[in-house]
């Protein structure tokens, strides 16, 4: 067995293996000599005029770097029951926003705008009720209500969570 870090000038350099099982460096097949490198970083041209390396995305992309056009926030079309996704325990989420409804129970709940926002008619029209009945003192009932909704302990008036 011959030492691989000793050059064997029969062979043009290193042999790792038997010999005969390398290949064979007596031909010349269009390659540099040994030593001569070509430059690696050179631009190679590819099929159809295009050059090797980095350059512009494919047609059809909008995106930098090749990526299609991300679809809107929350939307998910291939579950048509819940396009808005689901919860941990896979009830889907409503369309209305937590925020949104808490909000306007909030700020604008004496007049029952919150309920409103999230479908229930009946507990908005109590809040309208309660608050003008009692001179204003019930509206104490829609800001806890708001409070209630931001925290989601409120669901819409399908009994869907509200989305964040």
């Amino acid at each position: 067995m011959t030492d691989p870090y000793q050059n064997n000038p029969g062979y043009g350099g290193p042999q790792y293996g038997p010999p005969g099982t390398g290949p064979d460096l007596n031909k010349n097949s269009g390659q540099q000599p040994y030593g001569q490198q070509s430059d690696p970083y050179a631009q190679q041209q590819q099929p159809y005029g295009q050059p090797a390396g980095y350059g512009q995305p494919p047609a059809g992309y909008g995106q930098p770097g090749g990526y299609p056009p991300p679809m809107p926030q929350g939307y998910n079309p291939n579950d048509p029951e819940a396009p808005y996704g689901r919860d941990p325990f896979g009830v889907p989420y409503s369309d209305k926003q937590k925020l949104t409804a808490g909000l306007l129970g909030i700020f604008v709940g004496s007049f029952g705008v919150g309920r409103f926002y999230l479908g229930h008619t009946g507990i908005a029209i109590a809040q309208i009720a309660v608050t003008w009945l009692t001179c204003g003192i019930g509206a104490i009932w829609p800001l806890i209500d708001g409070i209630m909704i931001l925290t989601g302990k409120v669901p819409d008036a399908q009994g869907r969570p509200l989305r964040d």
